[in-house]
């Protein structure tokens, strides 16, 4: 007899029930009755709840003219998954961002929606800078000084404190006759803004305080502080005779140097020998001494005719030189020997500009001392050749880079006519200085140069100039690559229109 084959029947006593299936009250669309919200399906849950409601559209954001911050308000908290910047004309003053928010609308029910957000762009300013137009407030000054008669090494710092943005926390900066003052809001910032200047030139602080107002019961006492900073009196390139024992310390090296780079010491070169050297602030101010002669004492000479000795150390190559005045020329027939330490990039014809020490009348002991010093009496050079020069480069020639200033409070020390003519001619050096130094170059920030040259008129062109142009000397100049400059952002902003 057959049998029928057992059924089981767990499938039908443990079988997962289902949720109800109801219709979305809004558009009859099937929903999850048990998942739903309301009643309502997905689609209509986006359609009639905005999530985006409690947040504005349109906001104002404030800028500082000064100083190129932005405020940021408080403001309530919102979650947000995605956020990105929509194009718009630089011009509008209009900053517009596509924002992406997520909330819960239900348990277990969230809801992301999108929407923009369009930022006015408009100028407040703010607190520090406020103050900075009123007298008495600032809490600390540090007084940058250096006694001597040119600009070139504050024209250098200039450039790294823009570089490091190492003046962003100065509520004012005003031009003093030996230097520049840097007034701070805080004591901790002008103690940061020494440490950087320690960090790259040598100098010397002193601090001193003044007390302002005081309060017996809390005994609370309130401060001025005043930071007296002064640099080392060498610059670059400027003949230094340097005493006796302090060149015997340092190398024994020749006492009559020159300075071919200021960083966190002074760095000297015997262009005779190629032995370097370099003094600490702390040495330098144990036993201060002043340079023999700056650049404004340098001579230009013709190279007649160059040798090299053989001798390199770097990028430098030792080199006999025979070399005359270039104002001698065609009045006598003087020349002089000389070494050099770049005769790598001499070649005859050249011009270089140099010291003449033969019939110079210089006030310093130390060099008294080294003219009666039996060891190197009889070393004195008659020339010593310090740089290269390029006489036929034009000045304020149109240069495809530019450098930045900082905005400095002149106050009653607005350069007169000559003053004015002798601080042009010294930003000029700086930057032949720039141009004929890589090592100089990568310290400093470098921009691109976007401004057009206006257009001349052929006919109204003197023959200087055309001359000038035309040169070989200028084409055969140093020049900088362009791979080597920024991109200038400040151009690139949002420009003020009526």
């Amino acid at each position: 007899m057959d049998l029928d084959a057992p059924i089981s029947i767990a499938s039908v006593t443990n079988s997962s029930r289902t949720g109800a299936t109801i219709l979305c009250c809004n558009c009859g669309a099937p929903i999850d009755g048990t998942a739903s919200a309301g009643a309502l399906c997905y689609d209509c849950i986006k359609s009639t709840i905005d999530i985006s409601a409690g947040i504005q559209r349109e906001a104002t954001l404030h800028t500082c003219r000064d100083c190129d911050r932005w405020l940021l308000p408080p403001n309530s908290w919102v979650r947000i998954t995605d956020a990105r910047f929509i194009w718009t004309e630089p011009h509008s003053r209009r900053v517009k961002v596509k924002v992406t928010v997520q909330d819960e609308v239900a348990e277990g029910v969230l809801l992301q929606q999108s929407f923009e957000v369009v930022y006015i762009v408009a100028h407040q300013q703010c607190k520090e800078c406020q103050k900075s137009y009123t007298a008495n407030i600032w809490r600390a000054a540090v007084q940058l000084r250096q006694k001597v008669t040119h600009k070139r090494t504050f024209l250098l710092l200039e450039q790294l404190i823009l570089k490091h943005q190492a003046h962003r926390d100065a509520i004012n900066i005003k031009e003093e006759r030996d230097g520049i003052d840097f007034y701070f809001a805080q004591k901790n910032q002008a103690e940061a803004f020494i440490n950087f200047l320690k960090s790259v030139v040598p100098v010397n602080s002193k601090d001193s305080r003044h007390l302002i107002s005081s309060d017996t019961q809390s005994g609370n006492k309130s401060y001025k502080y005043s930071y007296s900073v002064e640099i080392v009196p060498i610059c670059r390139d400027d003949l230094v005779a340097l005493p006796l024992k302090i060149a015997k310390s340092i190398g024994n090296i020749s006492p009559l140097v020159i300075c071919h780079r200021i960083g966190t010491s002074v760095n000297f070169l015997d262009p005779n020998t190629l032995q370097t050297a370099d003094i600490s602030a702390e040495m330098y101010w144990r036993a201060p001494f002043a340079p023999l002669a700056g650049t404004p004492d340098m001579v230009e000479f013709i190279v007649m005719d160059i040798e090299p000795a053989g001798i390199r150390k770097g990028k430098w190559l030792l080199s006999e030189v025979i070399i005359a005045r270039a104002s001698d020329l065609g009045v006598n027939d003087q020349v002089y020997f000389a070494r050099t330490h770049f005769g790598n990039l001499l070649h005859p014809g050249d011009s270089v500009l140099g010291y003449m020490i033969t019939g110079g009348n210089y006030n310093s002991e130390f060099f008294d001392n080294i003219e009666a010093s039996k060891a190197f009496g009889s070393t004195i050079p008659d020339v010593i050749i310090v740089k290269k020069h390029y006489p036929n480069k034009r000045r304020n020639k149109k240069r495809n880079w530019k450098l930045k200033r900082m905005n400095k409070d002149e106050g009653d020390l607005l350069p007169k006519a000559a003053d004015q003519e002798r601080m042009e001619a010294e930003y000029e050096m700086f930057l032949r200085d720039v141009e004929e130094d890589e090592e100089l170059r990568a310290a400093l920030a470098l921009y691109k140069n976007t401004k057009k040259r206006q257009p001349q008129d052929a006919d109204a062109m003197s023959v200087a100039d055309t001359e000038m142009t035309t040169g070989e000397d200028e084409d055969n100049g140093p020049k900088i690559d362009m791979d080597e400059l920024l991109d200038d952002f400040d151009e690139m902003g949002i420009n003020d229109r009526a």
